[in-house]
C-alpha cells in the first residue's frame, strides 16, 4: 500500500525503538501532531535492554501502559559474588518506590509491541516504518526533512521541531553536527540469552572473576541472560561459535537442554553528546548518551529523556509557554545523564578488575566498607545512584519554607474519589496536565479569579489531596491519600505544589501564598501574570512575543 504522509506535522520522531514509541506515547497523549518514523519495518526480536527501574517504569505509566500491559519479574537483590570473598556486596531491591517495583527485568520485543499498540489509540500520531530519513534543514519557522518512504519514493515534510531517537548511530546527530564526547571500551562482552533453562535464579548476580566476570540474570517467560568478558586472546567468531557457549554455560546447565535466543559480542561504550539540542533539533535516548550496562540504566535515562522533553515540546506547540522552555531540556537532562554514566563506569570497574591482585584490593576494600553502616547503605539501599533531581532549570529555586524538593520527584501513591471507589495510582489522578495539588486543601479557594483563567490557559488543572478519612467538602476534583505518602507524607495540610506532566515539583508554599506561587509558575513558562480583565490579551501576547 502506498503511504500517505503528511505535509506538515508538529514533531517529526524519527526512531521507533521503546524510547522512540514512548515519545510517540506522550506526544499522542498531548494531542500533538506526530510523524513517527523508523527504518525498520518490524520491531527487532532480539532482546536488548533488560532491566527497568521504578522511575522508567513510573514513565511507561505516565506514557499510558497499564500494569499487565507487557510482562515484568520484580528482582529482590542484586549479588556481587568473589571467588575471593565470596558473596561481597548485595543492593536490595525488594519493594516498591512510587507505586512500581524497584527494580524489574523484562522482554524489550514485547514492551515495544505493547507500546506501539497503543499509538493506534492517537489520531494525531501517525507512524510510517520502512522510511528513512535522508536529509534535513533547520529553518526559522521549523525543520524542513526529506523522507524516503518503503516504496522507494521521496517525501518532504515539514515540521515544527525534530526529535532524534535514532539510537548510537543516529543519522540526526551526525547531520545536526553535534559532537558525541566519551569512550570505546577496549574490552567486549560475549550476551548470551536463553530460554528454558533449568531451576532459574529469582536474582541478579555479578561474578566478579577477574579470570572471566559474568553478570547473569533472569527475565521474564523463562529466559536468562549471561554476559561473559572476552580475554585478550579470544575474538568475537571464536566466542560465538556453539562449542564455545556450551563451554561457557557448562557451570550453570545443560546447553543441548535450553533454547539459546541470541548470542552476540558487544563493545560497550561511554558517551555523552556536547548538548543535547540545538534549535529545533532534540536527541534522546541513545542518540544522546550511550551507558555501560552494569547499573542497567541505559534504557531508563532515555526514558527519562521523552519524559522531560515531550511535555514541553507540547506546551510551546499548543501556545501554553514560551519556545524559551526547551533550553531547560538539556539543562536538566544532561547532568544526570551524565552522573549515570559515570557510575556505570565505576560500577565496570567493580565488576571487572584484570587480574587477581587487583581484585584482591577492589574487592577486599568493597568487603570491608560492607561492615560500615553508611558505605554499606551506599550500595544495599542504592544511595550511590544519582537521584532524580535537578540542579537548575524549569522550577522555581529552593527558598526557606520549602517542603518539597523543588526540581524533584512528586511523590506517587494509592489515592480514591470516595468510599467505596476504586484505588487508583496519583499520577493517573494528576492527568496529563500542568497541577496545582492542595495538600487537604482546595488550592482555588486562596486564588484569584484572573489567575484560576490565566492557569487555565497555560494548561493547568487543580485538585485536592485529602489526607486518609478527611471529608469531601466537594466542588474542585479530590482525592483521598490511602496510603499516607501524599498527605502528610510529602507535605501538611495546607500547602500547594505546582506539579509539571513529567511529575517534577515546579513550585511549592502555604495556601495564603497561592496567588505568588501560581504567578511565579505562569512567569517560568513565559506566561505574563494577566492584569484584571485583560488575562487573555497578555497570555496572547506573551506567546508570540
Amino acid at each position: 500500500m502506498k503511504q500517505t504522509i503528511p505535509a506538515t506535522v508538529d514533531v517529526l520522531l524519527v526512531g521507533m525503538g521503546p524510547v522512540g514509541a514512548a515519545a510517540a506515547n506522550l506526544l499522542g497523549r498531548y494531542g500533538i501532531r506526530t510523524l513517527a518514523i523508523d527504518k525498520s519495518s518490524d520491531i527487532f526480536m532480539a532482546p536488548r535492554a533488560i532491566a527497568l527501574d521504578n522511575e522508567a517504569l513510573r514513565i511507561l505509566q505516565l506514557a499510558g501502559l497499564e500494569e499487565g500491559d507487557f510482562a515484568t519479574h520484580a528482582i529482590a537483590k542484586v549479588q556481587m559474588r568473589s571467588p575471593l570473598f565470596g558473596n561481597y556486596a548485595r543492593a536490595n531491591t525488594a519493594g516498591h518506590i512510587d507505586g512500581h517495583p524497584r527494580l524489574v527485568t523484562f522482554y524489550q520485543p514485547e514492551l515495544e509491541r505493547a507500546l506501539r499498540a497503543r499509538l493506534a489509540g492517537y489520531p494525531h500520531v501517525q507512524v510510517a516504518l520502512g522510511t528513512e530519513l535522508i536529509d534535513f534543514n533547520e529553518q526559522e519557522q521549523g525543520v524542513q526533512a526529506r523522507l524516503r518512504l518503503a516504496d522507494g519514493s521521496i517525501h518532504g515534510v515539514r515540521a515544527s521541531y525534530l526529535v532524534g531517537v535514532d539510537g548510537a548511530s543516529s543519522f540526526v546527530r551526525r547531520h545536526a553536527g553535534m559532537d558525541f564526547h566519551g569512550k570505546t571500551f577496549a574490552q567486549d562482552w560475549l550476551v548470551v540469552d536463553a530460554q528454558d533453562v533449568p531451576d532459574p535464579i529469582d536474582h541478579i548476580e555479578f561474578m566478579c572473576d577477574p579470570r572471566r566476570p559474568t553478570p547473569h540474570m533472569v527475565a521474564p517467560g523463562g529466559r536468562q541472560r549471561w554476559e561473559f568478558m572476552l580475554r585478550p586472546d579470544e575474538t568475537r567468531e571464536q566466542m560465538e561459535r556453539p562449542e564455545k557457549i556450551r563451554e561457557l554455560l557448562q557451570p550453570w546447565c545443560r546447553p543441548e537442554d535450553i533454547t539459546i535466543e541470541r548470542t552476540a559480542v558487544y563493545r560497550f561504550h561511554a558517551r555523552v553528546v556536547e548538548r543535547f539540542s540545538r534549535g529545533r533539533i532534540f536527541l534522546a535516548g541513545d542518540a544522546a548518551h550511550i551507558t555501560p550496562p552494569f547499573v542497567g540504566q541505559g534504557l531508563v535515562a532515555g526514558l527519562r529523556d521523552v519524559a522531560n522533553l515531550c511535555w514541553k515540546l507540547a506546551w510551546v506547540v499548543q501556545g501554553r509557554a514560551a519556545p524559551a522552555i526547551l533550553d531547560s531540556y538539556d539543562m536538566e537532562r544532561r547532568p544526570h545523564a551524565k552522573s549515570i554514566v559515570n557510575l556505570a563506569l565505576l560500577m565496570g570497574r567493580l565488576v571487572m578488575p584484570r587480574n587477581r591482585l587487583t581484585a584482591l584490593g577492589v574487592h577486599g576494600l568493597m568487603s570491608l566498607l560492607q561492615l560500615l553502616p553508611a558505605t554499606r547503605a551506599l550500595f544495599q539501599d542504592l544511595k550511590i545512584k544519582p537521584p532524580s533531581r535537578f540542579g537548575r532549570g524549569l522550577f522555581k529555586a529552593c527558598g526557606r519554607g520549602a517542603r518539597l524538593v523543588r526540581g524533584g520527584l512528586f511523590p506517587q501513591g494509592l489515592v480514591r474519589r470516595g468510599a467505596g471507589q476504586p484505588f487508583v495510582l496519583s499520577d493517573d489522578a494528576l492527568g496529563q496536565r500542568l497541577a496545582l495539588v492542595g495538600f487537604g486543601c482546595d488550592p482555588k479557594s486562596a486564588l484569584a479569579p484572573g489567575l484560576q483563567a490565566a492557569w487555565a490557559q497555560a494548561g493547568g488543572t487543580t485538585l485536592q489531596l485529602r489526607h486518609r478519612g478527611q471529608v469531601d467538602t466537594g466542588g474542585e476534583p479530590s482525592w483521598e491519600d490511602m496510603s499516607d505518602s501524599l498527605v502528610p507524607g510529602a507535605a501538611p495540610v495546607g500547602w500547594l505544589a505546582v506539579v509539571r506532566p513529567d511529575r517534577t515539583v515546579l513550585h511549592d508554599g502555604p495556601l495564603a501564598q497561592a496567588d505568588a506561587i501560581v504567578s511565579e509558575a505562569l512567569a517560568l513558562l513565559g506566561v505574563a501574570r494577566p492584569a484584571p480583565g485583560g488575562q487573555a490579551a497578555q497570555l496572547r501576547a506573551s506567546r508570540t512575543g
